[in-house]
């Protein structure tokens, strides 16, 4: 699957706001400074159409891009910045957690694990969290560009034992580059699948 054209659809302050036309979504959610932004440009194929800053914590919205016009990609604030206050922290939460709770269309959502670092207990929690709210998800390992073939198995191994010793078995997992443009092809194919089921239900 190719995306043609992609549009910035809006930014919305919570769940209630957000769009209501039936057309499914994929939520991109991670670390603050992992590379949602980065990895969402490289599957529609833009540069810029999500903003890519140096400093974490810059998407304090959820911020909804329409691909050909038919569903849509969601870029979720970053959990884990330190650099607000505790009060910020437990907004973004809640708006996290109403998005990701109370949104029927929303498909999957791509949780982005960084593949250069050891696993992170933030991560953990936060794929556990998943689980237990019984929300679809898959997660996409990023920066992989970064680490020798060796090095990155040895990490990757690593996060997936950690995560191991909460679960039975492990949802699907895709290796990305958004620099190399490595697992666009898959994602896009994945997301075509799950498309395809939705639109037949209707």
């Amino acid at each position: 699957m190719e995306i043609k054209h992609t549009a910035f659809a809006g930014s919305f302050p919570s769940e209630a706001q957000c769009p209501v036309n039936g057309k499914p979504e994929y939520a991109f959610i991670g670390r603050s400074n992992v590379g949602k932004s980065s990895l969402i440009n490289m599957l529609t194929g833009r540069k810029n159409i999500a903003h890519i800053s140096r400093t974490p914590g810059k998407t304090q919205l959820i911020n909804f891009f329409l691909a050909d016009g038919e569903w849509y990609l969601v870029d979720l604030p970053g959990y884990g910045y330190a650099r607000i206050s505790k009060r910020k922290r437990q907004e973004w939460r809640r708006m996290i957690e109403g998005y990701l709770q109370k949104r029927q269309v929303l498909q999957c959502a791509f949780v982005l694990v960084d593949a250069n670092i050891p696993p992170q207990q933030l991560d953990i929690d936060f794929i556990n969290w998943l689980g237990e709210s019984r929300i679809p998800f898959v997660i996409a390992y990023t920066k992989t560009d970064r680490l020798k073939p060796e090095e990155l198995e040895s990490n990757i191994n690593a996060i997936q034992e950690a995560l191991l010793q909460h679960w039975e078995e492990l949802p699907r997992q895709f290796i990305t580059s958004s620099r190399e443009g490595q697992g666009r092809e898959e994602v896009l194919q994945f997301i075509h699948e799950v498309n395809e089921r939705y639109f037949k239900a209707l």
